[in-house]
């Protein structure tokens, strides 16, 4: 799928270019309970412009009601419907390969449950039940039982799958373990991979929001290079790049090409510049510094062209370049 500007002569930014917002939450809208600062005022001027939002999170943990009373909290005006959980896009991928009203094995918080209930499904936290699946997704309580149980219930053959293979989550008191660590250790446990992936990057998730909000024109926008951007490469979609959350300009220099985002920003004010500022490719031929980083997407567009030729990456000053983003995320 490819991005097709609206009836203008030439879109003045991203929100003009794109009708639906693929928003990722942790690290983009939010970080713990606080929002990132600067995006309620952004996602308002995007409701402003017309372009719809979808929340769209790996975290597997909430339910999206939950996920939509805390984005509320913010003063945003968000719909349970608005979210997109990588719980719910599991759900469906359970639902596609055992018998219906089967019993699943639910590991995560109470969104993976609920998730598969609306899916007609029975969820059940024991092995004993003799499951025809397992769900796993990322829940802030699961121990050492839920993860044996998902072994055992794997071992005697139900099918795997995840929501999400993140191997780390932003919380407000650093990184910590995602759902991908999980999910690893029943692997490693069982020898057993998952049968499919349903979040980011992979397409389940991004699918089903496209149709939830019936988008014809997505910007996918995240924080992380090996989950948001990379959904868009696989999905075929444009991807902003913000530097509120994991990635930043490390990770940016040494993306391989299909981490590598089509636009870049500093935090969720750049959907609201010229389209030709947040382009990591230079649109005009002779870009202008109106943000202060067109100095780290000249570098990038440096570091890749010479990964992608087999040459050893030209130098480049990464304590300048990341002062240059906090500089920037910290302009009010």
């Amino acid at each position: 799928m490819t991005a097709e500007p609206r009836a203008t002569a030439a879109p003045a930014s991203l929100l003009d270019l794109h009708d639906a917002l693929l928003l990722d939450l942790d690290g983009v809208v939010y970080v713990g309970q606080r929002p990132v600062a600067h995006a309620v005022e952004a996602l308002a001027a995007a409701t402003r412009a017309g372009v719809t939002t979808a929340f769209v999170t790996n975290n597997a943990a909430r339910p999206p009601s939950v996920v939509a009373e805390h984005l509320r909290s913010f003063g945003l005006d968000v719909a349970e419907h608005d979210v997109v959980t990588s719980a719910q896009a599991g759900a469906r991928e359970v639902v596609a390969r055992v018998p219906a009203g089967s019993r699943v094995l639910a590991v995560g918080g109470p969104g993976v449950a609920l998730a598969l209930e609306a899916r007609g499904l029975v969820a059940v936290d024991s092995a004993d039940d003799a499951p025809a699946a397992v769900l796993m997704g990322y829940g802030p309580q699961v121990g050492w039982q839920q993860l044996a149980e998902a072994a055992y219930a794997v071992g005697a053959g139900a099918v795997l799958v995840a929501t999400n293979m993140d191997t780390s989550i932003p919380t407000d008191r650093g990184i910590a373990p995602g759902n991908g660590t999980l999910v690893g250790a029943v692997v490693a446990a069982t020898g057993v991979q998952p049968a499919v992936v349903a979040g980011k990057p992979f397409e389940p998730l991004v699918l089903e929001s496209i149709e939830r909000v019936g988008a014809r024109r997505p910007l996918m926008v995240g924080d992380r290079l090996d989950t948001d951007i990379e959904a868009g490469s696989r999905s075929g979609i444009p991807s902003l790049q913000v530097l509120t959350g994991v990635h930043g300009v490390r990770d940016l220099l040494a993306a391989p090409p299909h981490r590598r985002p089509t636009y870049l920003a500093a935090d969720l004010r750049g959907l609201s510049l010229p389209v030709s500022t947040v382009a990591v490719a230079d649109l005009e031929g002779g870009r202008t510094d109106a943000d202060g980083l067109a100095a780290l997407r000249r570098a990038a567009l440096a570091a890749w062209a010479a990964a992608d030729a087999g040459r050893p990456a030209p130098e480049a000053d990464v304590v300048a370049l990341e002062s240059a983003v906090a500089v920037v995320l910290a302009r009010s």
